[in-house]
């Protein structure tokens, strides 16, 4: 039996109440607003027990710190190689996926992650300005 926590639970419902995807950082300083006393200590110990607990999901992007979602519902993940920000991909059939993959096997598929990567449609725009502004630049150099 696990004791309750006014601060674990303070955790849970600001994931659960976010789409962002944050990191434990960001979580700290939202939970902060509610617990003023709460260490960032406090807040790492709990995403991990939360996450081991199937009460959140921790994701590791390969991308700066790992993020949090409070969606456990089975969802795609899109990571952007870039500034490593999280998006909900919640628009794509996923069951025709597990049909598949269990057409593959005699075993059950209990859940799945799924992650996609690219680049982010912030970060395009803002390659295409800098790619722009280098041209620019390198015309006015060439022009000189």
């Amino acid at each position: 039996m696990v004791k309750y926590s006014r601060q674990r639970e303070c955790i849970l419902k600001n994931l659960q109440e976010r789409r962002d995807h944050p990191t434990a950082d960001m979580v700290y300083e939202s939970v902060r607003v509610e617990q003023p006393n709460i260490s960032l200590g406090t807040v790492y110990r709990n995403l991990s027990f939360l996450a081991q607990n199937g009460q959140i999901l921790k994701l590791t992007t390969g991308i700066g710190p790992d993020r949090f979602d409070g969606c456990t519902a089975p969802h795609i993940h899109f990571i952007c190689r870039t500034c490593g920000n999280v998006i909900d991909m919640e628009d794509i059939p996923q069951r025709r996926l597990v049909e598949r993959a269990s057409a593959q096997f005699d075993g059950i598929i209990e859940g799945y992650e799924l992650q996609l990567f690219g680049k982010c449609g912030e970060c395009l725009s803002i390659n295409k300005r800098n790619d722009s502004e280098s041209h620019r630049e390198a015309f006015r150099t060439d022009s000189e």
